[in-house]
């Protein structure tokens, strides 16, 4: 989810590596207001991603004129600063974090159940995967709807020529902030499911390294491709994971694996498909 967002900068011309700041607001967002409010876990979800959403614009309408390396540095500044924040701030209880954060509760319409107390099942973590597996179905629906949207196109014309889409009557500030938002409405998401899978937030919960990571979920499975993100983040998973038994040589074999494939498949994993129909 958190990729998606980092991908859609992306289509706009932005070198976003700063998702991590996002995923770890939005992640004591709603850890706070869940142990401290006794807010309900899926309210904190839209509430998470909406307050990220609103701190981007403060923070994007200046640093969203900047292009290039100069975006991509002041974005790699963002995460250490929320890290940084976290450990000074009363409310995020410093280095000690926000730990013993309830399950997710039932979620109730209208008297009726449609998702069931985590507690009540008799394995939590199953529940996890499928709120998982569901929002990363649904913000991959709203990322390729917004793709070929007129908003979509608009996005798309930025990244191309923003001086010429500028000179037709695009509104690029606008656009910018817009598609920055929205963005940091998905970091804000992915850190509200992260706090409540881990059932605690620290402020090195995500760290430079993880925003980095959101970055290069987006590349091994293809910038061009809206579920490049999604490929790339399962590819990265469970390719770290397989790797597990390679042991003090993990870290090695993945490294040089993630560098093969960056200098054979530049274009990411989903571009062999545009290889086969050429050949067909």
């Amino acid at each position: 989810v958190g990729a998606a967002g980092v991908w859609l900068t992306f289509y706009i011309g932005r070198i976003n590596i700063g998702q991590g700041a996002y995923a770890l607001v939005g992640g004591y967002v709603s850890a706070i207001l869940v142990t401290q409010a006794g807010v309900s876990f899926w309210l904190t979800l839209p509430l998470a991603g909406l307050f990220c959403a609103f701190i981007s614009v403060l923070i994007g309408l200046p640093i969203l004129r900047l292009r290039g390396v100069y975006f991509a540095m002041v974005t790699l500044v963002l995460t250490e600063v929320a890290r940084l924040s976290a450990l000074a701030l009363p409310i995020t209880n410093g280095a000690k974090g926000i730990t013993s954060i309830p399950l997710p509760g039932e979620l109730s319409i209208f008297g009726l159940t449609v998702i069931p107390a985590f507690g009540s099942l008799s394995n939590p973590r199953f529940g996890f995967y499928m709120m998982a597996a569901a929002l990363m179905v649904v913000t991959y629906l709203v990322l390729w709807r917004i793709v070929n949207s007129r908003l979509g196109h608009l996005c798309r014309s930025l990244q191309q020529n923003e001086e010429l889409s500028a000179s037709i009557g695009v509104n690029t500030a606008y656009l910018r902030v817009l598609a920055y938002a929205i963005s940091s409405f998905f970091g804000g998401i992915a850190g509200a499911m992260f706090a409540s899978i881990s059932q605690s937030i620290y402020p090195s919960s995500f760290v430079v390294a993880d925003s980095v990571n959101f970055m290069l979920y987006c590349f091994l499975g293809g910038l061009g491709y809206v579920f490049g993100p999604m490929l790339g983040t399962l590819l990265l998973y469970f390719g770290w994971d397989l790797l597990s038994i390679a042991r003090e040589y993990q870290l090695l074999i993945y490294s040089g694996v993630m560098i093969l494939l960056m200098l054979v498949l530049p274009n990411g994993v989903l571009s062999l498909l545009d290889k086969k129909e050429g050949r067909a």
